[in-house]
């Protein structure tokens, strides 16, 4: 079970990173993309990969197929995030309206494309050395970890609950839900 958490921070840490990426390189207005309130994590990015170890071999087991079906159970992920995130707390992450392939601004196309393609580039070469790295981490701080990634996770749930915005995340933009609070 410690691996999988680990396995989950990884790539979510991963995914914070490429937002990060992307941010910067097509100079968006919200360069900062992420999930939780400190953690640097993405976690649609370690459910995605997750989703991914959980299908079954005989559908990973070539670059073809890891594109096909990672893409699709990554993408499935996509979705499922958004849904929560939009019917659930009222925020919206990310929003593919006008991309090519859209459904519901949820998913796209070519993005869904780009994870197929990620994944079967990267997965076969990263999942051994990450999964190997997880499991050497002592129990100590797993231990130490698992109540900060929960707490984290509970207080950011709770900010995107109250405030319905992506940016309450960003520490810089305190000041003006505190206005917004009072």
């Amino acid at each position: 079970m410690a691996g999988l958490f680990w396995r989950f921070c990884m790539y979510s840490f991963l995914g914070y990173l490429l937002e990060r990426l992307y941010a910067a390189a097509t100079r968006s207005p919200r360069q900062v993309r992420k999930g939780f309130l400190l953690l640097p994590l993405c976690p649609v990015y370690g459910l995605g990969v997750l989703a991914v170890e959980a299908l079954p071999p005989a559908l990973t087991g070539n670059f073809f197929s890891l594109a096909l079906w990672g893409g699709l159970a990554a993408t499935a992920v996509e979705y499922a995030v958004h849904w929560a995130y939009d019917v659930g707390l009222g925020v919206k992450f990310w929003d593919y309206t006008g991309v090519w392939g859209s459904l519901n601004g949820r998913i796209s196309v070519p993005f869904s494309l780009a994870w197929g393609v990620l994944l079967a580039v990267l997965y076969p070469w990263l999942q051994p050395r990450l999964a190997e790295a997880a499991a050497s981490l002592a129990p100590v701080w797993t231990w130490a970890a698992v109540p900060v990634a929960a707490v984290d996770g509970a207080v950011s749930l709770a900010l995107l609950w109250r405030y319905h915005d992506p940016e309450v995340l960003t520490l810089v933009a305190w000041p003006k839900h505190e206005k917004k609070a009072a």
